[in-house]
């Protein structure tokens, strides 16, 4: 692998020869740099983007030229080449929202500018509410709010994480080998006010993502500075009440830094109060270096507590026992925190070749308390299982980026190592009796994980024609020690996983784009599975294509479309809530991803996305092969009115029935859901309100056939179980900006 790599770097490094022409840079009002500017030499028509640090340069420019510099939210500039030697700075001032700035970059993430036109255009709500996002991503909550979201996604129910890799910084927000399910990601010490980008990619392509990205990934990048300072108040339904500051400490022209802080409390609309409570801090230090080069450092606190209502049988609804948000067993909850401090290092060589390194540590503690069965395994004192673990989480990536210039055209080289540590103690999975009295240890021990990696990627831009080859290289090392066991006994296993990915893309011109990307990807096992089967088992990979394309028909329409197809090999699944393992077989899903965003006028916005996954097992018979809860349509989108100071929008999400077990013989029912929200901006003072689910419609946010006895009954039963979601509920706004 390393031979490879050096060889890789070599070639590409012998090939820099960049000719005559003009390089610059492009830069916000705050110089800050734009990454994907579009520069177009207007003679000749040859273009190019800004890369990461804003830099580009350009061939075939004379002195007196002109280039036109388009950026989205930016004042197109023509600006004239100087007929000096010297490095041209390109100044963007932000100005009204225009769709006609998009421009198709060869880039294999280039579809993420529907995030970037999202994000312009629709408020966020919460930290949860980010992952909405990513067009064709759906999240339920189905713990009171303090619970991480469960997420469906191209035919996937990924519960909680374990077929999307998150991460915020480059720090992981999956958990390996977590008590409650594999791939945990939490994402609640987010403070939304705090995002600046949302880079997302669906299927196993991207070589600088490895494990849990076989349907996706998503990565939050976060604001290194602040255009001010700024203190939001929410308060509505359900006695909610939420508040959000953010501090400019420091806004110097060599360094920045900020404090961010929420707090969040609600009741919810269940009958027993679901006390939820969550605080967040965050600072953020990052200091600009000489040529370019800057070091930052983050720091941040979040804990949460909550009660739960859990997940109802529909029979106790049905039969008058409850009503839709009342519970069988209510004291259901719990409490989790997380700290985080991590740090980045951008460190620039020259012009075309960079290095950014990202470290970081967490501890985290969770202690979760559910009941899904109610009496089916005790009926004297009921089913409540108690899930806690107490980890410590620390790793390191580093990426180099290198431009390069052939007789063909442009291209980039990327090569990064890294590795990733997680060392969580007493993880637990008990029977207890009112969150206080223990009555039987189904599992209790301790886990080491390590995953080191190494990947390489190259685009060789041949034309108009873009080639993407890459592969990564993951290597794991697995270590558990059961303290149920009489005697100390460490076990251990390790795995390598190779994952070649391939990619094309055709510019057809800066409107047309037309890509095809294949890959392997994984996501790994939970320790306590790959300790209890065969080394085959461990890391079961994921093969993915995408066939598709961006258009822009007109300048200010634009759509994506993609045929997509994803095979997942035989995987053993730890069943956290129980304590055993699982075969769930191999898979198969295929799938169409549709987009749309339309400006209509100067100030009305359009947005659709439209999903369909055919999801199946593989080798079951026809009819009883079904993935339980794995969403075969769903689509999102609205209107969104951006006008002066008024600011607004009306948004709808749909779901389909979909099946709840492997016969679809117990239904999951799907829903149609209208939000609507409204912001008037009076100087520094903005005011906004916000309304949920304007129909009234009753519906369940997260659902499972479960089989469960209640008390009164002699048989159990097993059909839908579900948490509902919320009715309509209004929230007030207020925001000033100082």
């Amino acid at each position: 692998m390393r031979t490879c790599l050096l060889t890789l770097l070599a070639t590409c490094l012998a090939t820099t020869c960049f000719g005559q022409g003009v390089t610059g840079r492009v830069l916000a009002a705050d110089r800050s740099p734009i990454i994907g500017a579009y520069i177009i030499h207007l003679n000749s028509e040859h273009h190019t983007h800004s890369n990461e640090l804003g830099n580009f340069e350009l061939e075939g420019v004379a002195a007196g030229d002109s280039l036109r510099v388009t950026y989205l939210g930016y004042r197109t500039r023509v600006v004239p080449v100087p007929d000096d030697n010297k490095k041209l700075e390109v100044v963007l001032s932000e100005s009204f929202f225009d769709l006609e700035a998009i421009t198709v970059r060869p880039d294999l993430r280039s579809i993420n500018v529907a995030t970037d036109i999202d994000a312009r255009l629709r408020p966020v709500n919460s930290a949860q509410d980010v992952l909405r996002r990513v067009p064709g991503l759906i999240i339920g909550q189905h713990a009171g709010g303090g619970k991480a979201e469960q997420i469906f996604l191209r035919g996937f129910d990924i519960d909680h994480g374990t077929d999307v890799a998150i991460s915020v910084e480059g720090m992981p927000v999956n958990m390996v080998s977590h008590a409650h399910g594999q791939g945990y990601a939490d994402l609640h010490f987010l403070i939304p006010e705090t995002i600046e980008k949302i880079d997302y990619g669906k299927g196993p392509y991207y070589a600088d993502h490895g494990n849990f990205a076989t349907a996706g990934y998503v990565d939050f990048s976060l604001k290194e500075k602040l255009d001010g300072s700024l203190f939001t108040a929410e308060v509505g339904s359900f006695n909610t009440l939420r508040t959000v500051g953010l501090f400019d400490l420091l806004d110097g022209p060599t360094g920045h830094a900020y404090l961010a802080t929420e707090y969040l409390l609600s009741d919810g609309p269940f009958v027993s109060s679901q006390h939820f409570s969550r605080l967040n801090l965050m600072g953020r230090y990052t200091a600009d270096l000489a040529s370019g080069s800057k070091v930052s450092v983050l720091a941040s606190h979040f804990d949460s507590k909550w009660d739960a209502s859990g997940q109802i049988p529909g029979r106790a609804v049905a039969d008058g026992t409850i009503g839709r948000f009342g519970a069988i067993d209510d004291t259901e909850g719990g409490f989790t925190s997380r700290t985080n401090v991590a740090g980045q290092f951008l460190r620039v060589v020259d012009r075309n070749t960079f290095v950014k390194t990202e470290a970081y540590y967490s501890r985290y503690a969770f202690d979760l308390y559910s009941n899904f069965t109610f009496f089916l395994v005790d009926p004297v004192n009921g089913d409540q299982i108690r899930q806690s673990e107490d980890r410590a989480l620390a790793g390191v990536n580093s990426e180099l980026q290198h431009a390069f210039r052939t007789d063909t055209g442009e291209g980039t080289l990327k090569v990064g190592l890294g590795l990733r540590y997680d060392n969580n103690d007493e993880v637990a999975l008990s029977r207890t009796k009112n969150r206080e009295t223990l009555l039987e240890r189904l599992q209790y021990g301790d886990i080491d994980e390590t995953n080191l990696f190494a990947y390489a990627a190259a685009d060789f831009e041949i034309g108009d024609l873009l080639i993407n080859p890459a592969l990564r290289v993951d290597h794991f090392v697995f270590n558990y020690v059961d303290r149920l066991q009489p005697t100390y006994d460490r076990q251990e296993q390790r795995k390598t996983a190779v994952s070649p990915k391939l990619n094309f893309l055709y510019t057809v011109n800066d409107r047309t784009q037309v890509f095809l990307k294949t890959g392997i990807g994984f996501h790994a096992n939970d320790s306590r599975v790959v300790l209890d089967r065969s080394a085959d088992a461990i890391l079961p990979a994921a093969y993915g294509a995408d066939l598709g394309g961006i258009f822009r028909p007109t300048p200010r329409l634009h759509l994506n479309a993609a045929l997509w197809y994803l095979y997942l090999e035989q995987e053993f699944v730890y069943v956290g809530d129980a304590g055993i393992v699982e075969p769930s077989g191999e898979s198969r899903r295929v799938g169409v991803d549709f987009g749309l965003r339309y400006q209509i006028t100067d100030w009305l916005f359009a947005d659709a996305d439209l999903n369909y996954a055919l999801a199946r097992s593989i080798g079951e018979p026809e009819g009883a092969n079904y993935i339980p809860l794995a969403p075969d349509l769903t689509s999102t989108g609205g209107l969104n009115v951006l006008r002066d100071r008024l600011s607004g929008g009306l948004r709808y999400r749909f779901v389909n029935d979909r099946p709840a077990n492997e016969d679809n013989s117990i239904v999951a029912e799907g829903y149609f859901l209208l939000d609507a929200n409204v912001n008037y901006t009076i100087r520094r003072l903005s005011l906004g309100l916000t309304a949920e689910n304007l129909l009234g419609v009753d519906w369940n946010e997260t659902q499972f056939a479960t089989l469960s006895r209640l008390r009164t009954e002699t048989e159990p039963v097993e059909e839908i179980h579900f948490t509902p979601g919320a009715p309509r509920a209004v929230r007030a706004v207020v925001r000033y900006r100082f």
